[in-house]
């Protein structure tokens, strides 16, 4: 289990609620969910395990009505799910609490005009492989190539991967560098959902991920568990409980300052280490050592299993020189912008 810089727990059922792009009752709707201390307990109840409605006004010392009607506002809200079940008599709701956190993100200061560049990359489109067994991809609908056969990492429908994993190796992926003429790198992010890779699942089994940017060795992140036993929220029906389900959220920066994951330093690599140019391409290799203390393997999750609906995503945030910005550098990125893939923020 990861723990963060004050010591607690920290699971990995993570609700992100972004306050500037969510919709806005959405957000009304969990916080309102939230704000009863009796819909808190009950949270804290299904924390520990499944409940059906009766249990859990037993627990809780609640009438039946009662119980019922706050499920049903947790339940609006997304926080948890209910399932009917047979009973000795008829059915009865169970209900499973989906989320261990939620996180609410707070208006930030908005960045100025063309600051940011933003690709996300489909975790098969990796130009390069080192993979050693236990290995294999799985798409959305089914597997793709052979459990625990290398070759299957160069199947042409790898491209539609949304879960590989392996024990050691790497994958190697390269992202257009998209910053416009005359303009500095100040902020490299990397974000993708990982964990370890271990027999079925294992919620103790760690493992040393490490990324390189560009040929350099940006850092290694311990992973602390091979999540499993319960669905990840956008894993596929048919993809068995026994498997593993879904990993954590991390994101590597790079500064002047160095390397960081989740605001941690974890090298002196810095972007000028990197050499960034301009039209060139990014490097970005995934991986595990041959040398690591804990080969521990890893799971790489894609937009559509997990917890979290994106892929491997690269964000660049740079500063133009203006005085430069309408000639015919200007033209060029605004034909790059005009085909899309580049985020634009407004004042």
């Amino acid at each position: 289990m990861e723990r963060n810089s004050s010591g607690l727990a920290l699971a990995g059922r993570i609700l992100s609620l972004d306050s500037e792009d969510i919709n806005r009752e959405m957000l009304a709707t969990v916080t309102k969910a939230l704000s009863s201390d009796t819909r808190v307990a009950i949270l804290r109840l299904l924390g520990e395990r499944t409940c059906s409605v009766l249990e859990i006004a037993d627990a809780l010392d609640l009438p039946q009505s009662t119980a019922t009607l706050h499920i049903n506002i947790l339940e609006n809200a997304g926080l948890i799910k209910t399932d009917l079940q047979p009973a000795k008599r008829g059915l009865q709701k169970i209900c499973a609490r989906i989320y261990d956190q939620v996180v609410i993100q707070l208006p930030a200061r908005q960045l100025h005009e063309e600051t940011v560049a933003r690709i996300s990359m489909p975790i098969g489109a990796y130009v390069d492989a080192e993979i050693v067994p236990t290995c294999g991809l799985v798409s959305e609908t089914g597997y793709i190539g052979h459990l625990d056969d290398p070759a299957a990492f160069y199947e042409p429908e790898r491209i539609h991967a949304q879960l590989l994993w392996f024990r050691r190796g790497y994958v190697e992926y390269r992202f257009p560098n998209r910053i416009p003429p005359n303009a500095t790198t100040d902020q490299l992010e990397l974000s993708f959902e990982v964990c370890s890779e271990a027999p079925l699942y294992h919620n103790d089994w760690p493992s040393d991920i490490t990324v390189w940017i560009n040929g350099r060795e940006i850092g290694t992140w311990t992973s602390p568990a091979d999540f499993g036993g319960e669905h990840g929220v956008l894993t596929p029906v048919w993809w068995d409980n026994s498997n593993s389900q879904y990993g954590l959220l991390k994101v590597w920066k790079l500064t002047s300052q160095g390397s960081f994951v989740d605001g941690v330093q974890l090298s002196n690599v810095t972007l000028n280490d990197l050499e960034l140019l301009q039209g060139d391409f990014i490097r970005v290799r995934i991986g595990i050592k041959r040398d690591a203390g804990n080969v521990g393997g890893l799971n790489l999750f894609g937009s559509h299993f997990g917890n979290y609906p994106q892929d491997i995503v690269l964000t660049q945030r740079f500063q133009r020189h203006h005085e430069t910005a309408y000639g015919q550098d200007r033209q060029e990125w605004d034909a790059q912008v005009a085909k899309g893939g580049i985020l634009m923020t407004d004042h």
